[in-house]
């Protein structure tokens, strides 16, 4: 059986990071099951120009965030991970208080109280601290906390660089087969 990776959309700024996640996964061949909101089809057509359709063509099973009832809703379903990218503030309270209220959040909760690995690539500056106490009880829960903060030690050139390279460091994160983020050798004297 492959590696399957739930990976969720909201609203929040990085639609960017779904789409190279998503694209990533596959060349991997990782198993991927998407959950899009409304507020992330929205914010999809708004910063990259996709259609609803066209993000679910790059996952292997797409579900709607009403279908409470699809396979990702129970621990039964065995994913490896999930992902939130990009993670809007609501959805973090939402996965935080565990309000399950939606497929989406259910999916984050089970992968929670399955004990497996659920990372939230949270995105909002500055953070009050409601954000801040959301964040500290995922990561009490075991969750991951992992705002898509580029790394300039080995100089990207562009945008597309540290976007992959994020991309790369969240797949390792989540333990998937294959990821390769740029490794910090350390200072060299010189």
């Amino acid at each position: 059986m492959p590696t399957r990776l739930v990976v969720g959309i909201t609203g929040a700024t990085g639609a960017i990071y779904a789409q190279r996640l998503l694209q990533r996964a596959r060349a991997l061949g990782v198993q991927t099951h998407l959950v899009v909101t409304p507020a992330g089809v929205l914010n999809l057509h708004h910063e990259l120009g996709l259609e609803r359709r066209e993000i679910e063509a790059l996952a292997d099973h797409s579900y709607s965030p009403g279908d409470i009832g699809a396979c990702l809703a129970s621990g039964s379903f065995d994913a490896a991970a999930m992902v939130i990218a990009p993670c809007s503030m609501k959805t973090l309270a939402s996965v935080a208080h565990g309000f399950g209220d939606n497929l989406l959040t259910r999916a984050a909760d089970v992968m929670l109280k399955e004990r497996r690995r659920l990372l939230l690539m949270v995105r909002e500056t500055p953070f009050n601290l409601a954000h801040l106490r959301n964040m500290c009880a995922i990561s009490e829960m075991g969750g991951i906390v992992f705002p898509p903060l580029p790394a300039f030690y080995h100089r990207p050139q562009s945008i597309d660089e540290m976007v992959g390279d994020t991309v790369e460091r969240v797949l390792q994160s989540l333990g998937m087969p294959g990821a390769a983020p740029q490794r910090w050798d350390g200072l060299r004297a010189g």
